[in-house]
């Protein structure tokens, strides 16, 4: 039995692979070399999380004091409540002690959030928001598409032509700037709007052709059983149409990913827009847009890793055919 060709070789394969993929890396670390760029790593970590030291300050003088559950500056015929100390705290002064206006009565170290994981959160909350949005658009401009009726195939049509025939940016600036000004919205609500509409036109295009993709007999096999044009296309064609369309939907869910780092144009604080924001404190634009390079990577790569594991299921129960 002849073997394969030494360049398919699976060993060799992986090994030139990575060979080039080190040459790559060598060659980019030599230009940035080059450029006398001083690399400031230690000064992003601080953007994903920080620390806060919370300080209570006596607000008079007088006695600290602990009633009901609360701590109180007592005086001769007050008592002032600190609403914000309790027992969390790290006292500097044991209650009965008398404090002066102005003393630092508690501390406490407290952990947050920073503006990276702020602006992750953001990025992910619009990406869904706008991916159902888009669904939606998808599933009912598809149907008009297919419709017997011209006017509903017309609406669909110019539908289409027009927003893919745009550019994404300048849809953006319309939805902001006279959409939400009209409507009253949100920026936030614009830019999934936008984004909706935009990626809605294009799986309204590929749910189109995995539909007409079905052959017409399985339709006309369930008509002759009774069902009707509704019950036809939910239980029999939609099903089997989006097994087919998934790799594309799926690569259009990473594509409205990507593309939703567009709305910081309009203010809205997602990854990039806090990426431009670390580069004006930091000035390490480097270190910073090969973060936010990885954190959009990791998210398109679960992605990825989520419709490939759902094709795997589908072939296992018979196919996306």
């Amino acid at each position: 039995m002849k073997g394969k060709p030494f360049l398919e070789n699976r060993i060799f394969g992986h090994f030139i692979a990575g060979l080039f993929f080190v040459a790559a890396g060598w060659f980019f670390y030599s230009a940035a070399a080059n450029m006398n760029y001083v690399w400031k790593w230690t000064s992003v970590p601080k953007y994903f999380v920080y620390d806060e030291t919370i300080t209570i300050q006596s607000p008079a003088n007088g006695i600290l004091a602990f009633e009901n559950g609360a701590y109180f500056i007592k005086q001769k015929e007050d008592l002032i409540k600190l609403k914000e100390l309790d027992e969390s705290f790290k006292f500097d002064y044991k209650v009965g002690k008398k404090v002066f206006e102005g003393d630092f009565i508690a501390t406490k170290e407290t952990t947050h959030a920073g503006p990276v994981l702020n602006g992750l959160y953001i990025t992910i909350k619009v990406s869904v928001f706008a991916a159902l949005l888009a669904v939606l658009i998808g599933i009912l401009i598809s149907s008009m598409k297919l419709s017997a009726y011209v006017f509903l195939r017309d609406i669909a049509t110019v539908y289409i032509t027009l927003i893919r025939g745009t550019p994404l940016l300048v849809q953006i600036f319309l939805f902001y700037f006279i959409v939400a000004n009209i409507f009253g919205l949100e920026r936030f609500t614009a830019g999934v709007l936008s984004l909706g509409v935009f990626f809605g036109a294009y799986m309204a295009e590929v749910l189109r052709g995995a539909i007409q993709s079905i052959d017409k007999g399985q339709a006309e096999a369930a008509k002759s059983l009774g069902l009707g044009q509704f019950d036809t296309m939910r239980y029999i064609v939609m099903p089997q149409a989006i097994k087919r369309a998934l790799p594309t939907l799926v690569g259009e869910f990473i594509a409205l990913v990507k593309d939703s780092s567009l709305i910081s144009v309009i203010s809205i604080t997602d990854l990039t827009k806090v990426g431009k924001e670390i580069v004006a404190n930091t000035f390490s634009p480097f270190e910073t847009w090969i973060v936010i390079a990885l954190l959009y990577l990791c998210i398109t790569s679960l992605l990825s890793f989520v419709g490939h594991k759902i094709e795997k299921r589908l072939e296992a129960k018979g196919g996306l055919s």
